[in-house]
């Protein structure tokens, strides 16, 4: 007899429920109490496994620090890839902007909440670095500091367009800086290539 799949664990519900509103409602609007009726417990419970709301928030924040995955597309696959997954994020309902930047908004003068997106947000740009240095990109360091305001700026214009295009448009922006630093992408084909084709098609 197959047997039910178990339950998450309390800690692992209380966090899943609070990511879910914290991202989607804000964290200032969103109490302990909120989130320990929506899974049908009592406080006591909830700060038996987080004894604060500010531990719930860390682990919150915490939860949403995940690095990229490894992958095995070239590097200008990786880094021109982060732009279609804005767009499919720009165009899911739930998408709320950057989960820390909305945090900083939200509770800038928590020191330990800017430290945590500033933290995020660097190990973005090194992401980007790394990957431009593997393509003997010109001025790495700078270039991904320019791609990583690319994709700030683009989450931001789909907040107040509602505009998935902004990432299209952020991405082609991305890879007139990618050509500009000396990297080949989506190269055209040679002019002897392009030469040939040309006498075939004319005879």
């Amino acid at each position: 007899m197959a047997t039910l799949p178990a339950k998450p664990a309390m800690k692992e519900r209380i966090l899943e429920t609070a990511d879910r509103l914290f991202y989607l409602q804000g964290i200032r609007a969103v109490g302990v109490d909120t989130i320990a009726a929506e899974i049908g417990i009592s406080k006591r419970t909830l700060y038996n496994h987080f004894p604060s709301k500010d531990a719930l928030i860390s682990a919150y924040l915490a939860r949403r620090f995940v690095a990229p995955r490894p992958s095995d597309k070239s590097p200008v696959e990786q880094i021109l890839g982060t732009f279609d997954s804005l767009e499919r994020r720009f165009s899911a309902k739930d998408f709320r902007g950057c989960p820390f930047v909305n945090a900083v908004a939200e509770l800038g003068e928590d020191r330990s909440v800017r430290k945590v997106a500033v933290e995020f947000k660097e190990s973005r740009r090194l992401w980007f670095r790394d990957l431009l240095v593997q393509l003997g990109a010109r001025e790495a360091d700078a270039l991904a500091t320019q791609l990583a305001l690319l994709v700030d700026g683009s989450i931001a214009q789909d907040l107040i367009r509602n505009d998935p295009a902004m990432a299209r448009a952020a991405k082609e922006a991305a890879t007139v800086l990618l050509r500009n630093a000396g990297v080949k992408v989506g190269a055209a084909a040679p002019k002897h290539a392009e030469k040939k084709r040309q006498s075939r098609s004319a005879t």
